[in-house]
């Protein structure tokens, strides 16, 4: 079985990475691909950037210490790279093991032939087996994920259990609805990355919005991060929204889930908006972080945090998620930063003064934020 080599990467080229990566214009997968990188040492790159600034790699060479860690670890990255190169083969290969194709690769330059037997868990004397293919049984399997396409397009939302009820009539069990979405990697739309995972040993903060009466803007911020896949990798997304009034006072944009465009966002919106009573998060680690925590106690603001698996608990952001992706996002097709974040732009102005809010009698975000403070007011508190 062939290896490739591992590199060693010098200073210089690790900060080049990560300053790309801390523009925030590109994914980390898209700058993984453009400096021929794994994906994990882009993101270590840039936390470490973000964490020592301008002495990053000063100590390099220095510390044996580091040294060994950081060999081992790229060793690890080269392992998982490899383990990822055989499963992408064995993905690939799972669908031809009852096929007509070959199910080896003569020419492969990492896998040996005797390699993907033994991952395949097959002889080298099957390699020749071609089984006979039952071709009444794939065309009902065809007209069947035709059906399912058809329901998809209308409802991409249902799960499987909901497509085999909608197709009922033509006499599918689930499993043969799963099963045939599974084998061509269909899936509804639905959330999906956990991104509410509070960090081990953080501070614990309680629910403070219980039965409270919200009637003044600037009472009660809260915020939420989501993700939003692009062509190439995944972003992140963190939103502050006034309680009161529905209006969003700043968002920021990352390619990695530090604790950093969090603590911007939420910066941003003090030094715009002033100073809120109250701010509502999730148990997340970048609320909990240090940073973050250090800017609201540095203002006075009392914090409160949902309580774990509520999600309910701020449903106001979670229902501006859903007009986001689902009035934009989704009927946009962003192909990157660049275009996401110009997007992004335009749809939180039309939501904060030109869209209706049935929950605030068809006014605006912005009208109904404004409505409460006197212009003095409003330039004060900005």
């Amino acid at each position: 079985m062939g290896f490739t080599m591992r590199k060693r990467y010098d200073k210089e080229f690790k900060a080049k990475v990560a300053l790309e990566a801390v523009k925030g214009e590109k994914t980390i997968q898209d700058i993984a691909m453009l400096y021929q990188v794994h994906p994990n040492l882009v993101a270590l790159w840039k936390k470490q950037l973000l964490e020592h600034a301008m002495v990053l790699f000063e100590k390099e060479g220095k510390d044996k210490e580091a040294e060994e860690a950081a060999r081992k670890e790229e060793e690890l990255y080269r392992q998982i790279g490899q383990l990822q190169v055989e499963n992408e083969f064995l993905k690939k290969k799972f669908k031809q093991l009852y096929g007509t194709e070959p199910k080896w690769e003569h020419d492969h330059k990492q896998l040996s032939i005797r390699r993907q037997c033994e991952l395949l868990g097959i002889s080298r004397g099957s390699l020749y087996y071609k089984p006979e293919v039952d071709q009444e049984h794939e065309d009902r399997d065809y007209r069947l994920l035709l059906e399912i396409l058809a329901v998809l397009k209308e409802r991409p939302f249902y799960g499987y259990r909901k497509i085999a009820h909608a197709l009922q009539h033509l006499g599918v069990t689930r499993k043969q609805v799963r099963r045939i979405m599974h084998r061509m990697g269909l899936r509804a739309i639905y959330p999906g990355k956990q991104l509410s995972k509070p960090k081990k040993g953080a501070r614990k903060y309680p629910y403070l919005l219980k039965d409270k009466a919200i009637w003044l803007p600037n009472q009660v911020w809260a915020a939420d991060i989501t993700y939003i896949k692009l062509e190439h990798g995944y972003v992140y997304l963190v939103m502050i929204i006034d309680l009161y009034s529905r209006k969003i006072l700043s968002w920021s944009i990352s390619n990695t889930m530090d604790a950093q465009f969090c603590i911007s966002a939420l910066e941003e919106a003090i030094s715009r908006f002033g100073i809120p009573a109250i701010f509502n998060t999730d148990q997340g680690s970048q609320f909990t972080s240090e940073g973050f925590l250090e800017v609201l106690d540095r203002y006075g603001i009392q914090i409160s945090m949902d309580a774990k698996n509520r999600a309910l608990d701020n449903i106001y952001i979670e229902r501006f998620w859903r007009s986001l992706k689902y009035e934009d996002i989704y009927l946009k097709d962003y192909r990157n930063v660049t275009e996401l974040r110009a997007g992004i732009s335009r749809y939180v102005r039309f939501y904060n003064s030109e869209r209706f809010h049935q929950s605030l009698g068809y006014a605006t975000p912005d009208s109904i934020y404004a409505s409460r403070f006197s212009v003095g007011e409003l330039e004060q508190a900005a």
